[in-house]
């Protein structure tokens, strides 16, 4: 992506020292090596710098473990920063949400005074004017709340505020996506006539990177669009023709409220309800740019902001080639379990339940790992799909992830993947593969696949399913679980090892399925 440079703060050097929160998400996975690419030197503030480790652009920046609610954690990584990028929310994780958000802002501005930062930049959410901030729903209330406490931190401040952002995995496109190709009659809330002012996720980031060079007397929000106003139903014809789908018949009715509508939504979709009802809630509100001063200090060049069906094309293509870079999912989900592996050092103890298969394969351990990073998505998970579906549906009726985030890339992993209702907590290239469970469950779950060779030369398949109980719960689930495991995880083992055998023949139609699917 080539950077527009605008007005620059006199003396300000060519590349400045960056930091960037929220780094493991959407958003802030793609801003870091746009910001490297600029020449600016980037330390990534995660809570787990582990899942940052794969991240093609891992060895060019700095990563430093800190949490934005810890404010004693921000000292430290705001030490000698130039521009401080504010990229986290706290989405999804309850109803204290606005509480968590308001409180996390204020150690951010308050850090970064003291550390001397320059300019701090956060993308916000676009909020209609005419709307008093209280009567905004919890989401725009609290993006509001976050942008106001970030300018008045005494710390020159961009706000950026975008409404929806069109880009290969983000949950506003996925949620389009899904809805459009899956639903060729629909029966709609009555928000789908509301008119927005969507941005390509190009856009947005080229926005981001433009903002630090800002000078020092420039403190205050831009509006951020593309050139396109729309209604929701515009943007799912218009998304059924980019992608050459028949028209679609829709029928907007009133008595669909936000809180219903986001159920209707998390069925037909791979963003949970908990995501699904803020947004759901935020499109009842006309979100249209009353200005475009942005453009007098990141200037837009020819062709730019993208319209509306072009920004659909590039996701569209970015979706098929399988080069989808992060996802609305890239970031864990809040309030989903992040403790280490039970068995890992330091484990204090406790019961600790286990299914392990081992098998011998009859294949190169090469052949055998290909099965295994290739597993989940559109190739499943090898054994009674009915199960896993069941599975998948019931997480979902009680507000979990459900099985359909499927995968960010066809054919491989990296640590902090989602991978339908897991997520990669451990990958060893070749040999091993850990996955840490985000369904809703009375405990802790892992599973584990390797790939090796036995004292004999042959490859050896080893499955571990492991589960820590909480409470009584915990105890009956596993053990009302467990006569399945042998048609679920023994079938796994087996299958897993079967497609090795059969060569590499089946795996790339497997892989292009995939592909189709992200």
């Amino acid at each position: 992506m080539t950077q527009a440079q605008g007005p620059s703060a006199p003396g300000m050097a060519p590349g400045m020292r960056c930091l960037v929160t929220g780094a493991t998400g959407y958003i802030g996975g793609r801003l870091v090596p746009e910001l490297i690419t600029a020449g600016h030197r980037v330390r990534c503030l995660a809570r787990t710098p582990g899942k940052l480790r794969d991240h093609p652009w891992a060895g060019q920046a700095e990563i430093v473990r800190g949490d934005v609610t810890d404010a004693e954690s921000l000292a430290p990584a705001l030490h000698g920063i130039d521009v401080a990028y504010y990229l986290v929310h706290a989405l999804g994780t309850g109803r204290d949400f606005e509480r968590t958000d308001r409180q996390a802002a204020r150690n951010f501005a308050e850090q970064a005074r003291a550390a001397g930062v320059r300019r701090i930049v956060y993308l916000g959410g676009l909020t209609p004017r005419e709307v008093p901030e209280e009567d905004l729903s919890p989401h725009l209330r609290s993006r509001a709340e976050v942008g106001r406490i970030l300018l008045d931190s005494g710390v020159p401040t961009t706000v950026l505020r975008a409404a929806v952002i069109i880009g290969s995995g983000s949950a506003s496109f996925e949620m389009l996506r899904y809805l459009t190709e899956r639903l060729p009659v629909m029966v709609t809330p009555s928000w789908v006539r509301t008119r927005i002012q969507p941005i390509a996720v190009r856009d947005v980031l080229r926005y981001l990177v433009g903002s630090a060079r800002m000078p020092a007397t420039v403190s205050r929000a831009f509006d951020i669009g593309g050139p396109d106003v729309l209604t929701y139903l515009d943007m799912m014809r218009r998304y059924a023709r980019v992608d050459g789908l028949p028209q679609r018949l829709i029928f907007p009715v009133p008595v669909l409220t936000p809180r219903l509508s986001s159920h209707w939504v998390g069925l037909v979709t791979p963003v949970p309800r908990s995501i699904a009802r803020p947004l759901a809630e935020s499109l009842k509100y006309e979100v249209v740019c009353d200005e475009h001063d942005i453009a007098t200090w990141v200037p837009d060049p020819p062709g730019t902001p993208l319209d509306f069906d072009t920004a659909l094309t590039y996701a569209l293509q970015k979706v098929r080639d399988a080069q989808v870079l992060t996802r609305w999912s890239s970031a864990s989900l809040p309030g989903a379990p992040s403790d280490p592996l039970p068995t890992d050092p330091g484990w204090a103890g406790g019961s600790l339940y286990s299914d392990v298969r081992e098998r011998t394969v009859e294949a190169s351990p090469q052949a055998l790992w290909q099965v295994v990073e290739g597993i989940g998505g559109e190739n499943g998970w090898y054994s009674f799909p009915l199960a896993w579906a069941v599975r998948g549906w019931l997480d979902r009726l009680v507000g979990g992830v459900g099985l359909r985030r499927g995968r960010r890339d066809a054919a491989h992993l990296r640590v902090g993947d989602s991978l339908d209702f897991w997520r990669v907590e451990e990958i060893e290239r070749g040999r091993l593969l850990r996955l840490r469970a985000e369904m809703r469950l009375p405990g802790l779950a892992w599973l584990e696949m390797s790939a090796e060779r036995d004292e004999k030369g042959r490859t050896r398949y080893r499955q571990r399913a492991l589960f820590h109980p909480r409470g009584l719960a915990g105890h009956l689930y596993w053990w009302s679980v467990s006569p399945f495991h042998a048609a679920v995880f023994g079938g796994m083992a087996r299958n897993i090892a079967r497609t090795a055998e059969a060569g590499d023949d089946r795996l790339p139609a497997a892989s292009a399925a995939a592909a189709r699917a992200e």
